[in-house]
């Protein structure tokens, strides 16, 4: 067994159990024994995700001096107190000072996520060792080691499954997806590039089970985990300079250059004209000065600053201060679906029984308070989906699976309130749901007054499981023997549903005079009908996509959800318009690197991607000169929300990591408030343009009052104390005035400026 074996868990889900086993050198019944514990710790170490340590308040501090115009300040201040002229030094340094402070407090939590990485628990785990179970830390976990599952676990490193039971876990700081991933051991996926959330035979640190039970073998630890990877690639994104720290960086070396041109300059003439050296070498300082606009550094930090308290009233928390004017450049934002596009919650939008088909009216669909109304087939279908089903809903606590609660909501919305059916129909046994079947069952005991048929079974599952198990169906209230073309009605509606994408489940029944073991539930039941359901887009994002687009923004979808609900979604949004935009991460894997860079434009749905997909598509998308926004919640999403010019966390559902790697935190979770700080941004750029403008104005004439009066050999009309404090006093207030100028309320009809082509 080698380092690369264990490192490289993309592999493991290709192997079979007995391979696992054997590479990895231990006995499932047995577990490893002390001897190779001792040794694989030696070799391996703990299983602990480490990064770089979070900047101090000095290194921050140090970082905000790194800037041409700062530098200027700075050689402008040493050759003050060279000659002199102290308070002049004092006054540029206190600027340099004040800049510096602003900039820092801004950016005090901007570093988090490392060290939220670095803290993220390692609870206890059970674990085979010798042939016993035994309960440690997670952190002295070893590749080989066997861990058991069960729900509620944590899962403390990455795992190769040798054994499942309806396991299912909880993926999303990996996928960015809620819904459980169903587990199976016996699976050998022979695909090498599949993604992470359809490896069905792993488990991956970081996630948690949420049913059944299992067991698995570790492969990977620490660093070499699918949630050490996306440690390591955090820790080697660098911070990249905003659009705004370049341009000032690019004016701070010209009007650099120029102070030193026009002192060159007026010290040539001096010789010239044969003046006092000293006098002109003092002519040429004021003329350096003259040139600079002291003010501007601070100027700049204040109207940022400003806009970080504006912005968050619109509920976006601006981190960086520079971040605030960057939002103005973006011309690319990459979403991600669940939550931030979508309502993050699975909603019945459409039902089918042999009565009809109807969709869920939108009203009922947003509002959890809507009725509906139900045949009487819709019924005794939507009756049968809230007693087969371990969900519940009680006001504003929901406790189980999505899929089941969105059932609840569903047959409430009808007035079957699931506390009162179940009363009313107790229940007195059930099959419970397996992976392997797709199915669930249970057996209630029906009204007391009931003569006949004292008990019905309730089945709920996939369609093609379902149907299968049926040799009636339910017509007009009427049961009838299923025929051929009763089958092709149900799969055709089916099939319709899932060309928009919806998660499809089938409702099945059958009555009987006595109670019935669980093995003779799914027998001779009675076809009901479908429900097709979905996370459904948030109301107010078509209408913010739409102004978006109207603004020269062009909105990407970076999911890990499958690429056919993905699209659909996208379509409903007006952000596709094609299946073929959608693209998925096995689809990126089979693409070289110039043919993705080359092609990325062409899409506008990524799905079933990975966190180094993510980063990749940032950084491909920002190769042709974008300015590109990325949003996410999860640990997966940290990496290329750090890569981004703009990463924007979820402030409601968002991790402690993706808040740390993030630029701006949404307070609301909500993609609407992404544009209209993109407005703000852009009114920020504006207001910024005018001040900086006025500045240089206001310089220049200075600059050419004093370069006439020396070339007419005039006396100094201004010395350098009177230019700094016209610079700094004089000049500031008015440029601060119009740094907070009433916004432009047609900013959004314009498109992006160019950012690399646009000096303030």
């Amino acid at each position: 067994m080698t380092t690369q074996q264990t490192s490289e868990a993309s592999m493991w889900h290709s192997k079979t159990k007995e391979q696992v086993v054997d590479e990895l050198e231990v006995s499932p019944s047995v577990g490893l024994n002390e001897q190779q514990v001792a040794a694989r710790l030696e070799k391996y170490g703990k299983n602990k995700i480490t990064g770089t340590k979070k900047k101090s308040l000095v290194a921050m501090f140090f970082a905000q001096m790194q800037d041409a115009l700062i530098y200027v300040l700075l050689a402008a201040t040493v050759i003050t107190f060279i000659i002199g002229e102290y308070v002049d030094g004092i006054i540029i340094l206190l600027v340099v000072l004040i800049n510096a402070v602003i900039g820092v407090v801004q950016e005090y939590k901007a570093e988090q996520a490392i060290e939220a990485l670095q803290k993220m628990s390692n609870p206890q785990t059970v674990v085979r060792r010798s042939g016993a179970n035994q309960e440690i830390d997670s952190e002295d976990l070893v590749p080989g080691d066997v861990v058991l599952i069960d729900a509620g676990r944590f899962i403390p490193a990455d795992l190769r499954l040798i054994q499942s039971s309806n396991l299912q876990i909880e993926e999303s700081a990996l996928t960015g997806e809620s819904v459980a991933a169903n587990k199976d051991a016996s699976v050998v996926l022979d695909d090498q590039d599949i993604n992470i959330g359809d490896r069905s035979n792993m488990a991956f640190r970081s996630t948690t089970a949420t049913y059944g039970r299992g067991e698995g073998v570790v492969i990977a630890t620490g660093m070499q985990t699918e949630m050490g990877k996306i440690a390591s690639i955090l820790d080697s994104e660098d911070d990249t300079m905003t659009p705004l720290q370049k341009r000032l960086n690019e004016l701070g070396k010209t009007l650099g250059l120029m102070a030193i041109g026009v002192s060159v300059l007026i010290l040539a003439i001096s010789l010239f004209q044969g003046r006092d050296t000293f006098e002109m070498f003092l002519t040429a300082i004021s003329l350096a000065v003259a040139a600079i606009p002291e003010g501007l550094a601070a100027i700049v930090a204040i109207v940022l600053a400003l806009g970080v308290t504006r912005m968050s009233k619109i509920n976006a928390i601006i981190k960086k201060l520079p971040a605030v004017e960057t939002l103005g450049s973006v011309n690319i934002i990459c979403s991600d679906k669940t939550g931030t596009l979508t309502q993050n919650r699975m909603t019945v939008v459409e039902h089918f029984t042999l009565q009809g088909e109807k969709a869920i009216a939108e009203n009922a669909e947003a509002d959890t308070d809507a009725h509906i109304e139900l045949n009487d087939d819709e019924t005794l279908m939507a009756r049968s989906f809230v007693l087969c089903n371990d969900a519940s809903i009680e006001g504003e606590e929901e406790t189980g699976d999505p899929t089941e609660i969105a059932l609840v909501a569903y047959a409430e919305k009808a007035g079957l309130v699931k506390s009162a059916q179940e009363a009313k129909y107790p229940r007195i046994d059930e099959r419970p749901f397996d992976s392997e079947r797709k199915l669930m069952s249970t057996l209630n005991q029906m009204d007391a007054d009931t003569s006949n048929n004292n008990y019905r079974v309730n089945v709920k599952g996939a369609i093609d499981q379902v149907l299968p198990l049926c040799t009636h169906v339910l017509d007009h209230g009427e049961v009838v023997a299923i025929s051929e073309a009763y089958k092709q009605r149900f799969l055709a509606a089916s099939k319709a549903m899932g060309e928009k994408a919806l998660r499809v489940l089938a409702a099945a029944y059958k009555e009987g005079d006595q109670a019935i073991a669980p093995e003779q539930m799914e027998q001779g039941l009675v076809f009901v009908g479908i429900v097709g359901m979905m996370d459904p887009p948030r109301e107010e994002v078509k209408d913010s996509i739409h102004e978006a687009k109207n603004a020269g923004i062009t909105p990407i979808m970076i999911t890990g959800d499958h690429a056919d609900t993905a699209f659909a979604i996208a379509k409903q949004l007006d952000m596709a318009a094609e299946r073929k935009q959608a693209l998925s991460g096995a689809e990126i894997n089979q693409m070289g690197e110039d043919t993705f860079t080359k092609e990325v434009l062409n899409y506008r749905v990524f799905a079933r991607v990975s966190p180094e997909h993510k980063v990749r598509i940032v950084k491909a998308l920002q190769s042709h000169g974008n300015i590109v926004s990325m949003t996410g919640d999860g640990v997966n999403d940290a990496p290329a929300l750090k890569a981004a010019d703009i990463g924007v966390a979820m402030g409601i559902t968002g991790t402690d990591v993706s808040k740390g790697a993030s630029d701006m935190i949404l307070t609301d979770d909500n993609f609407t408030t992404i544009v209209h700080a993109i407005e703000e941004g852009r009114n920020i750029y504006k207001n910024i343009k005018k001040a900086v403008v006025f500045l240089l104005s206001c310089n220049l004439g200075e600059v050419i009052t004093i370069l006439v009066a020396i070339m007419l050999s005039w006396p100094l009309p201004l010395l350098a104390t009177q230019i700094l404090w016209i610079n700094l006093i004089t000049d500031s207030f008015p440029a601060i005035a119009l740094g907070i100028d009433t916004p432009d309320k047609e900013v959004m009809n314009e498109k992006p400026r160019d950012p690399m082509n646009c000096p303030p």
